[in-house]
């Protein structure tokens, strides 16, 4: 495919358009939106990939004696912010990170930067012949209000349920606003509307190449806590930030193709799915318990996957059933697609997607055998039954998890050793945090008790 932008388009742009700043964006381990912004000035010399900075100042990157990075910013992500001052407006590029070579030698991809590492499982993809790997994400996050010093409360903005619309759903104003700059910017939405729990809201934007939808995550996420911020409300992509109600997750629905078209799809039998969507899901199934550690990062996000709030808990599929990691959406064609239900927002897109995609070319490579779809609702099933069907379970907490990805040595080859080991560090200091903290939930059940 070839570029929307060229650097000349770009510096006419940001010219005509009177951009004073230009934030070089990228990702870091944990997720987090990492920015250098430079002047209009310096945007000649951001475009000829010459823009350094200090690799060392970003956890889990490199040691200070190997810090100095280049950005290269991919020319496609130029997008202008509509909500910056019209006197000196604001534009972004997302980037790629490169360690400078030998002397006299060209910079390499730096093997730590998630998005290069999304970019590395896709060309496996390709040099086994396909040509794309399509994800529709689809984001929930909460709204809740903002004290007068702007810092956020717990109490929610609306009593709105599944698809309320106005005057209980009070974020929908906001949600709009989010949908109108977010189109703006050039996203194609699908569709915008309340989620279950009271403050949570949903915008599910149309499928894109896996790195595209990675970068698009990351803008959404930006732009969603931007113009919550305008309307004094605080917008939170945290798994379970209440007790009692559904949590958020960000389902994945992801579709492979080669040169023929989708190749989950196959119009010649019963259930119109091919035998290599049968092996991907065997892949997502098999080291489901590993990538959890990588799509549920977070101490908060195994409180969202327990039994009884829509979020799966036990590693199967259907394609009726919504209880299950997996679940096959009925929609056939073009559109056959395998939806992984498990994954939250606080994942990091590209590290999430990498681990999907490694999980199922796995399943495809080793000719994997999907086990029978369980129809029926696994939450009502006990340990017995689950064990005779070949159910598992997803790890119950962050720690289980994390010792199953360091495990799992096609994970751990497909994100490489010097990723993994940072992350791991990281959220095994995370988990023994948590692990030694007094909960307050430990002094109302014992402080009197004993």
């Amino acid at each position: 495919m070839g570029s929307k932008y060229t650097k000349e388009d770009i510096l006419r742009i940001a010219e005509e358009e009177n951009i004073k700043f230009i934030r070089l964006q990228f990702t870091d381990l944990q997720g987090v939106i990492k920015n250098v912004e430079i002047p209009y000035d310096q945007l000649t010399k951001a475009l000829d990939n010459q823009m350094m900075f200090d690799g060392s100042s970003i956890e889990g990157f490199v040691r200070i004696e190997e810090s100095d990075m280049y950005l290269y910013p991919e020319l496609d992500t130029w997008v202008v912010f509509p909500w910056t001052p019209e006197k000196g407006k604001v534009a972004r590029l997302i980037c790629d990170i490169y360690e400078p070579g030998a002397p006299g030698e060209e910079p390499t991809p730096f093997e730590g930067d998630p998005r290069g590492i999304l970019k590395r499982v896709l060309q496996e993809a390709k040099d086994m012949g396909y040509t794309a790997f399509n994800i529709g994400p689809e984001p929930e996050f909460f709204l809740f209000k903002n004290d007068e010093k702007g810092e956020p409360t717990m109490e929610l903005n609306d009593k709105g349920g599944y698809f309320d619309l106005a005057p209980t759903d009070l974020g929908e104003n906001a949600r709009r606003d989010i949908v109108l700059e977010l189109e703006d910017m050039g996203f194609d939405i699908e569709a915008s509307h309340h989620e279950v729990a009271p403050g949570q809201h949903e915008i599910d934007f149309k499928y894109a190449d896996a790195v595209t939808a990675c970068d698009n995550i990351q803008t959404f996420k930006l732009v969603v806590k931007t113009i919550a911020r305008k309307h004094g409300l605080h917008a939170t992509f945290m798994p379970k930030p209440l007790f009692g109600v559904n949590g958020s997750g960000m389902h994945c629905n992801m579709s492979l193709f080669n040169e023929d078209g989708n190749v989950f799809y196959e119009p010649n039998n019963e259930t119109q799915l091919s035998e290599t969507a049968m092996q991907f899901l065997s892949g997502i199934l098999d080291h489901a318990q590993a990538f959890t550690a990588v799509t549920n990062p977070i101490v908060n996000s195994y409180k969202r996957l327990v039994p009884g709030y829509e979020a799966p808990v036990y590693v199967a599929w259907s394609m009726r059933n919504r209880s299950p990691l997996v679940r096959i959406p009925s929609s056939r064609g073009m559109s056959t697609r395998i939806e992984v239900r498990s994954p939250d927002p606080a994942a990091n897109p590209y590290l999430a997607m990498a681990a999907l995609l490694a999980s199922g070319l796995d399943g495809i490579k080793k000719k994997g055998q999907s086990p029978e779809p369980t129809d029926r609702n696994i939450y009502v099933m006990d340990k017995e039954e689950r064990v005779e069907e070949g159910i598992k379970d997803l790890p119950a907490n962050l720690k289980e998890a994390i010792d199953n990805l360091k495990k799992d040595e096609v994970l751990v080859k497909a994100l490489g050793e010097h990723a993994v080991e940072h992350f791991v560090e990281a959220k095994e200091i995370e988990w023994d945090m948590f692990r030694t903290q007094v909960h307050p939930w430990e002094r109302e059940q014992y402080i009197q008790t004993y």
